[in-house]
């Protein structure tokens, strides 16, 4: 079984930052693409930013420049640097891996509230 972990969500006031981080854990071979979607109240799920195994990166055009995806290959770990928080930005975050032979994986969400 292969799980996703995912934390460092929470309330922040505008303009504040946030670490979000995502470990994979089980039997994995090796992971393609790692990445971020969010979920706000009463919309769809969407996009946020993506990483490759190489480290080319893709990002949802309301976040560029203010998010920073990164990962460590070696812990199976992604990480979403969000700063410059908007309260537009609250959202339930879940991390995603592209596990070889797996498939896609789907960690269980961290909730971003960005709040005065």
């Amino acid at each position: 079984q292969v799980q996703l972990v995912e934390s460092g969500g929470g309330l922040v006031q505008p303009g504040g930052s946030l670490r979000l981080s995502c470990t994979a854990s089980g039997s994995i071979f090796s992971i393609a693409s790692m990445g971020w979607y969010r979920q706000a109240p009463g919309k769809q799920r969407e996009f946020v930013a993506s990483i490759t195994s190489s480290s080319s990166t893709n990002y949802l055009d309301f976040v560029k420049g203010r998010f920073t995806i990164s990962r460590d290959n070696a812990k199976n770990t992604v990480y979403l640097q969000m700063n410059s928080l908007k309260p537009e930005d609250t959202a339930v975050y879940y991390c995603n891996a592209d596990i070889e032979i797996l498939g896609r994986r789907w960690g269980q969400g961290t909730q971003v509230t960005v709040s005065s």
